[in-house]
């Protein structure tokens, strides 16, 4: 699945009001008693993105027109996972100092009424294509099989991506009550304050 569609996206948030659920900071620390905020789990945001420049979102997703043929989109459907746990030990190797760094930040899988995807987190563009042309990898030969089984049988399963290459100055994130979801989860959260009470405060910092 060779990316060839890029575009920089940023994120532009209105500020928060007082009353925007955005604004957690002046609220935790102004209603409810002290054992409430005691047992109230923390609001968030995602840990200082180090030594980047960018942070890359790779949106990955299929469509089955033909749902009557699972010869057919069974394969689509199953290439996804064995990547993702060939980039999961990639990454774990990496960081015992073992393997080579492929850029992976990790992964959360959805599913929606057009089919299932995946949003993927990778620290450049250079690692996110590297690892498509990775022919000893999962991901070159799955591409190359499903482009020969699209010429076999159009229209059954189609494939779409979307890369969006962020600035990390240039991202914004809020993860309430200790919800620990989407980036944070691949690199660590830390308490919201720590970058402004605002979300227009916050989308200026790393």
């Amino acid at each position: 699945m060779e990316v060839t569609i890029s575009r920089e996206a940023h994120v532009m948030l209105h500020d928060a009001t007082p009353q925007d659920p955005l604004d957690a900071s002046s609220r935790d620390a102004s209603s409810g008693s002290a054992a409430d905020s005691a047992r109230r789990p923390p609001n968030l945001t995602h840990a200082p993105l180090d030594g980047l420049d960018e942070l890359v979102v790779f949106q990955i997703g299929m469509t089955v027109r033909k749902p009557w043929r699972p010869d057919l989109w069974g394969p689509v459907f199953t290439a996804m996972p064995r990547m993702l746990a060939e980039l999961g030990r990639a990454k774990a190797a990496h960081e015992r100092g073992e393997g080579k760094d492929l850029g992976f930040l990790g992964a959360e899988a959805m599913i929606g009424p057009s089919g299932p995807w995946v949003v993927q987190y990778w620290k450049s563009t250079e690692h996110l294509y590297e690892y498509a042309r990775m022919g000893s990898l999962a991901h070159l030969p799955a591409w190359k099989a499903f482009n020969v089984a699209a010429r076999k049988h159009p229209g059954a399963v189609g494939i779409w991506h979307e890369t969006y290459a962020v600035p990390v100055d240039r991202i914004e994130t809020f993860y309430g009550n200790g919800a620990a979801v989407g980036l944070a989860k691949m690199v660590g959260a830390v308490p919201v304050a720590s970058r402004g009470r605002t979300a227009r405060q916050r989308l200026g910092t790393r």
